[in-house]
């Protein structure tokens, strides 16, 4: 091992195991160039760790295409141990390691299931998990370790990567860097390859351009004479230190005999290490593998796997072999590879022998992208149909197979890749359908990568093509379109979308909910409120209970109907119950969408507490599983928290990120709008409330700022822009019929009115909002009113008014409001004190949402399920919990959580 000189590097990993012992999780990516000695480093952890279960993996340069092949190196030792995780989790593995059936698993539910997984064996003694040459893990390996590692916290797990460059998967990773030996420990290192003595300056020069490497160190002279080495002729040229090594490995190669040769040519195109069938493929070929083990110069070692003495002799040995001896050796292992055990690898091995276009093989190819598709493997799908792509002769299949291959590097993020499909399949025959799939591929490709501009109108070229030809395809085609003309804020594509599904032939038999969703929004657009209504309300009725399937093909838009029609208890159902179906199905990269759309709702009622612990766990989804989406909820908490510079600083970034464009921008301003009536700045108010209403498109952010429109508008004295905001206002809530909608319009137009017509309007706004769960809306119900009443002199209503107002803006956390009130009551003659904020508790905001899950009911393993956190590591914030709580178990938490504890955002 080269452990020379590496005394800071052994301590780190000595510290590392002395974490794990004491049961704190660590992850580390040893980086450093070829040859410098990280294998020799894994070695040396290992062997620290003779108190721990090791369980190991390699990536393999050739095996990236194949989909979980490392992480099933991995967990290999432990799948004994998936009966006992939650059901959800245990199946995603079994799909995965191709040990049941079924639909794809979410590549997040996967790697919270292995994050199960390493934390329940490591229940009995400490877990320790090498994987060396990580920059050729396969992606969908590398991302599930890279989840795992960014997810460990309290299990006595240690997982530790070695990588000459480590990919973006584990970028966020710590890191120990291994540099090169320094002079005296690589003069050292090279008296004990060079039995002789080398002249200083030749040494000097070997040393120095070797970079203090090890292996270069040791394997460099080896083929050199002594005078080559003694007078430095034979020194290798000036060229990259990993070609050098590489080199060294060639000349090695060449002196060995043509048996010994392909024995290891073979070993370097059979990825897996298994020397059963190394030697079933060399039988093949006429190799004895017992005459010629000795003849590989130690390059090779056959024991319980076969192993390179370095990845860089398999790299020396494959790279400079002859085209026709790689594909004989490719053909050998195919034929030696079981085709009912590992059909996949035989698929490839094939694909790898053949000298031109194949269709044998470019349908065995298909069908092991399939069964990548099948274990959620979308790159390695793509890997295996691009080669099918290569191996097809018959320009419409050939076509056809680019498209497939699109679709998956689609789903692999892999947008470029994507494109250049596309192009290929456009070089051919193309039918009419198949013309409809690459739009339909564009736009989505456009609309995945952030081309927000991009994408609506490619998608709404796509739906016009498919209406002919797959009418259900087509009306979830025009429904994303309206999803990314709305989020890039395009009014004239939205439109046109609108128009276009009102064109559409009825459907056969009774509307289905995309239908009715699809009409009643298409007629809202296009013929106003009065039109829509009826068929909205039908909507909203039959998207309550949409099946699974669809809930999870598009049911980001379900709540679009009761949102329109001011119906909160239908918004919070809808919402609540599609967060459900997505945790259920294990569909997690969606689940931050649904989350927002629910903490949304939640604010309506005023239980900002649940609206935070909502936001925590939605960015505890985002940020494991990368995914990130807009802070819309945090937008609003703030601004009903009335935290005026968190809020400011949120909105400004949010509109400098956008443009000023879209969803995002009505978002932030409609809560800049919020934030500046809780703070009587009404100018300000209006300002941001004109623009959170100027695109009529978009029928919910637009709708709902017009009231504080209405109300900043009339404080700040523009009587004129108030009425014209009160018009628009009026013309979604008197068709809609309910307590939320009417309460809000007559709340707006007491505003406007004087008198008996305004005290009327008030008191219609208090009786229809106290039917609701709409507190916060009650609140400002009760503090505009007590405001009129304080203007007419009406002290004693005023400050009844102005007292309940207060009372409920404290009780809910809307600060800014609730100081709003106090300055009126003071006002009408009655004393408030100022309320202070109290001194709150510490708890961490991950904390406050484990504790309300906890208090809730939900064990760890559901709490972790949620946070994608293992139970260890819940119980582990849990004791902290109780810690700073004074409290000993889960049942008191329920007395132990006052408001300050979980409501004080």
């Amino acid at each position: 091992m080269f452990l020379r000189g590496r005394a800071r590097e052994r301590a780190a990993l000595d510290k590392l195991i002395e974490d794990v012992r004491g049961g704190e999780s660590r992850s580390l990516v040893v980086r450093g160039d070829a040859g410098i000695g990280k294998t020799a480093l894994l070695e040396y952890l290992i062997g620290s760790a003779s108190d721990f279960t090791v369980i190991r993996a390699m990536g393999v340069e050739s095996d990236m295409e194949l989909a979980y092949a490392s992480l099933h190196q991995l967990c290999g030792p432990v799948l004994s141990r998936l009966e006992r995780l939650p059901a959800p989790q245990r199946e995603a593995l079994e799909r995965v390691f191709g040990l049941a059936a079924g639909a794809p698993p979410d590549r997040f539910l996967v790697g919270l299931a292995v994050l199960s997984l390493l934390s329940d064996a490591a229940e009995a003694r400490p877990l320790l998990c090498v994987v060396d040459d990580a920059q050729w893990l396969d992606q969908a390996s590398a991302l599930t370790l890279a989840f795992v590692a960014r997810r460990l916290l309290a299990e006595p797990v240690g997982l530790v990567f070695a990588a000459r460059e480590p990919g973006p998967e584990l970028q966020r990773v710590a890191a120990l860097e291994v540099p090169g030996l320094r002079n005296g420990d690589a003069r050292a290192l090279l008296r004990s390859a060079v039995r002789f003595k080398l002249d200083e300056g030749v040494r000097d020069r070997i040393i120095a351009e070797m970079r203090g490497n090890p292996l270069a160190l040791l394997e460099l002279p080896r083929g050199l004479t002594m005078t080559q080495l003694a007078g430095g002729f034979g020194l290798p040229a000036t060229q990259a230190l990993t070609g050098r090594i590489q080199e060294s490995f060639v000349r090695r190669v060449s002196a060995v005999s043509d048996d010994a040769r392909r024995l290891l040519l073979l070993a370097a195109a059979e990825p897996v290490g298994d020397p059963l069938l190394l030697l079933r493929a060399s039988e093949q070929l006429g190799i004895m593998v017992s005459a010629v083990d000795a003849e590989t110069d130690g390059l090779l070692t056959l024991s319980q796997r076969v192993t390179f003495r370095h990845p860089l002799v398999r790299t020396a040995v494959y790279g400079t072999a002859p085209v026709q001896e790689r594909r004989a050796v490719h053909l050998a292992l195919a034929a030696a590879t079981d085709p009912e055990f590992d059909p996949d690898r035989r698929a490839w091995h094939l694909a790898k022998a053949a000298a031109g276009p194949d269709e044998q093989v470019a349908v065995e190819l298909e069908r092991s992208a399939g069964r990548a598709q099948t274990r959620g493997g979308a790159a390695a799908a793509a890997a295996f149909l691009q080669r099918a792509v290569a191996l097809t002769a018959d320009p419409a299949r050939r076509a056809d197979r680019a498209l497939g291959a699109a679709q998956a590097s689609l789903q692999a993020g892999a947008f470029d890749a994507a494109l250049a499909f596309l192009a290929t399949a456009e070089s051919g025959p193309l039918d009419e359908v198949q013309r409809a799939r690459v739009d339909l591929l564009r736009g989505n490709v456009a609309f995945a990568s952030g081309a927000a501009a991009d994408a609506p109108p490619l998608l709404l070229k796509a739906a016009r093509e498919l209406e002919q030809l797959d009418l259900r395809l087509a009306r979830d085609t025009y429904l994303t379109a309206w999803g990314a003309a709305s989020m890039a804020g395009q009014g004239n594509v939205i439109l046109e979308i609108w128009r276009a599904v009102q064109a559409l032939a009825p459907p056969l038999g009774t509307p289905g909910p995309l239908e009715l969703l699809l009409d009643g929004m298409a007629e809202l657009t296009t013929e106003g409120h009065a039109a829509a209504t009826p068929t909205l309300q039908r909507a909203a009725e039959a998207l309550a209970e949409i099946p699974a399937e669809d809930a999870l093909r598009w049911g980001w838009a379900a709540i679009a109907p009761s949102t329109t029609l001011w119906d909160d208890e239908g918004m919070r159902a809808i919402s609540t119950r599609q967060v459900k179906i997505v945790r259920d199905a294990g569909v997690l990269a969606q689940l931050p969408l649904h989350l927002a759309s629910l903490a949304m709702s939640t604010s309506w009622t005023g239980d900002l507490a649940g609206v935070a612990s909502l936001i925590v766990e939605a960015d505890s989804v985002a940020v494991a599983t990368g995914t990130p989406f807009p802070p819309f909820t945090s937008m609003r908490l703030l601004a009903l928290q009335g935290r005026e510079a968190d809020t400011s600083a949120l909105t400004s970034a949010v509109l400098a990120s956008v443009g000023g464009q879209g969803i995002a921008a009505a978002n932030a301003h409609w809560a800049a709008a919020v934030l500046y009536n809780g703070l009587a700045r009404y100018e300000e108010a209006a300002s941001a409330a004109r623009q959170a209403s100027s695109n009529t498109f978009e029928p919910w952010v637009s709708t709902f700022a017009l009231p504080e429109l209405v109300e900043a508008a009339a404080r700040g004295g523009d009587a004129e822009l108030a009425r014209e905001a009160l018009e628009r206002l009026a013309v979604s809530t008197q068709h809609c019929g309910t307590d939320f909608g009417l309460g809000v319009e007559a709340r707006s137009r007491a505003l406007l009115n004087d008198g008996p017509a305004a005290d009327d309007l008030y008191r219609k706004a208090l009786e229809r909002l106290s039917r609701t769960r709409l507190r916060p809306e009650l609140a400002r119900a009760h503090l505009v009113y007590g405001e009129w009443l304080r203007r007419e002199n009406r002290r004693v209503d005023a400050r009844q008014q102005l007292r309940a107002a207060h009372e409920m803006f404290a009780a809910i956390g809307m600060e800014a409001f609730a100081e709003r009130a106090r300055n009126e009551l003071q006002a009408s003659g009655e004393n408030v004190r100022k309320r202070t904020v109290e001194t709150r508790d510490d708890l961490t905001a991950q904390e406050r949402q484990i504790a309300r899950l906890a208090r809730d009911g939900l064990s760890n393993p559901e709490i972790g399920a949620r946070l994608f956190l293992s139970p260890r590591t819940v119980e582990w914030h849990l004791r902290n919990v109780f810690n700073k709580l004074g409290i000993r178990s889960r049942r008191e938490l329920v007395g132990a959580l006052p408001s300050s504890a979980l409501d004080g955002e």
